[in-house]
């Protein structure tokens, strides 16, 4: 209530990109005070017992997490997870550094509590991020990795290895991000026959970086693909024994904003999330359901901010649930919260554990 009251509108008479820069830092800063950190994990991570995930080897405190493009650097991934997000996904991280697109790039549209970003993976790249993930850490953190936009295509599959191989032995999981609209091209590796040998050549570098353990694999889709293709990358990502698949990443799509189309059009290009990627996004999640069963574990991202829509991800059959815009419209307060529901939900229903209840509404 107090962030919405008023800390949010503060944050609004900047522009986006820069109130992001400033509310994270403020954060970073706050838990470098001694004892400050644990403080807010003792009271914001929800300690129930039922909320536990075990998925992809790892054990997740509660399955919601924050999804990749909030610390693109790897800056402050426990402060988050202080902050009661069950895990926190970094990046999206390339082999170098590069400055992203040009300034403005990111949007707000507050009547649909929707943002546009047209970010283009900007970070410091992956070498630079190495050193904060290899230390001792109490939070689960996936890494989220991407093409350098100065890469040809022939060279896409050695530039997302060398990524694969400095983050594998830091990493409690890697994601393969194919489905942002702000490299150039990037989206067409999502095509079978060019997605097949990227995903083949980060399994050999992560298993060649990290061979004293197996480093979860999963890749990260977009929700403009037509369901023809989505069943496809979901057979190539059983053919290719991968771990799990996102769903889904921002749209290109304006359809049904509320914002007047004015307004939309001064944003320019650029990913849109929130709300409005909300519905694509639970029906992808339900077609790959339906598809793999429980083979591989599904993550469902796109515009979740209350309880009942991350309770109906996980029956739809998300084993995870993250969040990104929800965040930034709600505060800090969201992750304890939908956790907490998603805890009231499962034992309403039945079900000893949240685990128990994945997939239960397509059975």
């Amino acid at each position: 209530m107090l962030y919405r009251a008023l800390i949010r509108p503060i944050l609004y008479v900047v522009p986006a990109e820069a109130a992001h820069r400033f509310a994270f830092s403020c954060l970073r800063i706050l838990t470098t005070i001694p004892g400050f950190r644990s403080l807010l994990r003792r009271v914001l991570l929800p300690r129930v017992p039922s909320l536990t995930v075990r998925v992809l080897g790892l054990e997740f405190p509660t399955p919601i997490g924050l999804a990749a493009g909030f610390d693109k650097d790897a800056l402050g991934f426990e402060a988050l997870g202080a902050l009661g997000f069950g895990f926190v996904e970094v990046g999206t991280l390339t082999s170098r550094a590069q400055p992203g697109r040009p300034k403005p790039r990111l949007f707000r549209l507050p009547r649909d509590r929707a943002l546009v970003n047209r970010m283009g993976f900007n970070n410091r790249g992956a070498r630079d991020a190495v050193p904060r993930l290899a230390g001792r850490r109490r939070t689960v953190v996936g890494v989220n990795i991407g093409k350098h936009a100065s890469v040809s295509d022939t060279g896409t599959v050695d530039d997302y290895q060398e990524t694969a191989a400095l983050v594998a032995p830091h990493a409690d999981y890697v994601a393969v991000n194919v489905s942002s609209p702000n490299t150039p091209g990037l989206r067409d590796l999502q095509g079978i026959e060019r997605l097949r040998p990227l995903l083949a050549g980060v399994r050999k570098a992560l298993d060649e970086a990290s061979s004293d353990r197996h480093v979860p694999l999963l890749v990260k889709i977009a929700p403009d693909l037509v369901d023809e293709d989505i069943e496809m990358i979901a057979d190539l990502a059983v053919e290719l024994a991968l771990d799990g698949i996102i769903a889904t990443n921002t749209t290109i799509s304006r359809e049904g904003l509320e914002t007047d189309a004015s307004e939309v059009d001064r944003c320019g290009s650029g990913g849109l999330s929130g709300p409005p990627v909300a519905e694509r996004s639970l029906r992808i999640l339900r077609l790959l359901r339906h598809r793999l069963g429980d083979r591989l574990v599904l993550i469902s991202v796109g515009g979740v901010e209350s309880a009942a829509q991350a309770w109906e991800r996980i029956q739809a059959g998300a084993s995870l649930v993250q969040v990104y815009t929800g965040f930034v419209y709600q505060g800090p307060a969201l992750p304890r919260r939908l956790a907490k529901g998603v805890a009231r939900s499962a034992a309403q229903a039945g079900f000893q554990t949240v685990q128990d209840a994945v997939g239960s509404s397509s059975m």
